[in-house]
């Protein structure tokens, strides 16, 4: 485990107070590696609360480039920036927020041909992507390499996350709570239906929160627990998801 430097004890000095947290979690935060799925709505506040925690190594999986419409609620970019690579626009976010990070972009999509040792390394990682088959790959990656997956999605005024490691006996996989779901044609969900800038502000910290859950253990797990956030109310539910012994992913499989 890493020892704090000075800049680092100062830095980090609110996780350290934190009875929960402290010097030990903080380490291992600064230790980690955490792999994002997206650089779009969820991921631009994730990886900024991510940086800003500390995390040592943040990877970012995007083949996307900045547009004006972005702008709305992916607000690690700005207008300066429109037709960059995300991926490569986040490196330079990243670097001005905490130098001490390293980032990886990676310019390209998640895919079948996408093997486990894609997740070498990697202590967690956080999807926010915006379509099921990235969705259900990324989730068989996680278990191939037993690497926690936290996914975050939104929709107009809604936005749902939960944390999941199905490799382990009585623990969901996320295909055990959307079954083998298949993306309805090529429309883009934002584009057609809409959402509210502010709910991917909120889904991604959340995601960074629960990534940050995993890597030190404060509080209660939350793994295989849904949370489902409703703006229009506003309230929040939580439920826990069964694991599906019949799963085509996870159902045959045990710690």
């Amino acid at each position: 485990m890493a020892e704090l430097s000075d800049h680092q004890l100062d830095r980090y000095a609110r996780h350290i107070v934190l009875r929960d947290i402290g010097g030990a979690g903080q380490s291992r935060i600064v230790d980690s590696h955490v792999l994002l799925i997206g650089a779009g709505g969820i991921g631009s506040p994730a990886i900024q609360y991510l940086a800003a925690a500390g995390v040592g190594t943040i990877s970012v999986v995007d083949d996307d480039a900045i547009s004006l419409s972005n702008l709305q609620r992916q607000v690690l970019y700005s207008e300066t920036q429109i037709g960059e690579a995300k991926v490569e626009a986040a490196a330079a976010a990243v670097k001005r927020l905490n130098p001490d990070v390293i980032f990886h972009a990676i310019q390209r999509r998640i895919d079948r041909a996408t093997t486990s040792d894609f997740l070498d390394g990697v202590d967690v990682v956080i999807d926010g992507s915006d379509n099921f088959a990235t969705r259900l790959t990324v989730n068989d990656l996680c278990l191939s390499a037993h690497v926690p997956l936290v996914s975050a999605a939104i929709g107009q005024f809604h936005g749902q996350i939960g944390t999941f490691t199905g490799w382990q006996e009585d623990a969901p996989c996320y295909r055990c709570f959307v079954g083998d779901a298949h993306d309805p044609g090529d429309c883009d969900d934002c584009a057609t239906q809409g959402v509210l800038g502010a709910m991917c502000g909120l889904m991604g910290s959340f995601a960074a929160m629960e990534a940050i859950r995993v890597l030190t253990g404060f509080g209660d797990s939350q793994i295989g627990k849904l949370h489902i956030f409703d703006g229009m109310t506003p309230s929040m539910r939580s439920i826990k998801l069964p694991k599906d012994p019949a799963c085509s992913s996870c159902g045959s499989l045990s710690s």
